[in-house]
């Protein structure tokens, strides 16, 4: 349907696409957004550099602009994605499909490394990631895992995806996640979910459940929608995110960032 990330991206900007991108813009990077005041960017920055499992930083804008420079060329930040999300003092205020009319001059944008990158290499070796299979939204969960504390970012808990996955395109899954450490990497998790806090896989916190046979095992990744996990404990002013699975897709390939 989409040849490049820029065909995505075109369709968000008219609001075409509405929809999560998970499967889109196949071979392309998709990245999580975080944006901030200027005031708040460099706690922010410091919470990702120490948390670099679910927050792996591949572009940082420069204060007051909204125009990518490294994973895609002048892309537009406010009209690009197909959902965003508008976070004031930690509550969650609205969705929209376009932020240009709540972009400030002392906005900094970061967009980071997402799950999606590597499902392509997953799906080339026959491997079922059932969200796609499903078409639905990615299951994504809060957890009892902490973030490591940054400036005002304190006491984030991280929110990880899941993918249930048969016992040998399980350890297949982690061979070929851990080669893509800038978007999550491997698993932080795998098997029992109440061992990290989730009480039922049916009830994801974020997305949609998908099916898990008996004989399948659940792996669990770091996940971009942690920064908005931490807009919840840490309630700056206003703080914008992308919708949970409404992602930036970019025009570097996704082997890019395959170590």
């Amino acid at each position: 349907m989409y040849k490049t990330g820029k065909d995505v991206r075109d369709d968000c900007r008219d609001s075409s696409w509405t929809a999560p991108t998970a499967g889109l813009g196949k071979g392309y990077v998709q990245a999580n957004l975080a944006i901030l005041p200027y005031d708040w960017a460099q706690d922010f920055l410091l919470f990702a550099q120490r948390n670099p499992k679910p927050c792996p930083i591949l572009e940082v804008g420069e204060k007051g602009s909204p125009l990518t420079k490294i994973i895609a060329d002048d892309a537009d930040i406010c009209r690009d994605l197909p959902r965003y999300r508008v976070y004031k003092n930690g509550e969650l205020t609205e969705e929209r499909t376009d932020i240009s009319e709540l972009w400030q001059d002392d906005f900094v944008y970061f967009l980071i490394g997402c799950s999606f990158t590597f499902e392509q290499a997953l799906l080339a070796e026959d491997i079922d990631v059932r969200h796609i299979t499903e078409g639905v939204n990615v299951p994504m969960y809060r957890t009892n895992l902490m973030c490591r504390d940054a400036g005002r970012f304190q006491n984030v808990p991280m929110v990880v995806s899941m993918r249930p996955f048969a016992p040998k395109d399980a350890i297949r899954a982690i061979e070929i996640t851990r080669d893509y450490p800038s978007v999550h990497g491997s698993p932080v998790h795998l098997g029992d979910p109440s061992l990290i806090g989730i009480k039922d896989l049916a009830s994801p916190d974020f997305g949609d459940p998908v099916t898990v046979g008996k004989d399948e095992t659940p792996l669990f990744w770091a996940c971009g929608v942690t920064p908005q996990s931490a807009a919840m404990v840490a309630k700056p002013p206003i703080m914008i995110t992308h919708a949970p699975g409404h992602m930036f897709v970019g025009d570097l390939y996704d082997q890019h960032y395959k170590i």
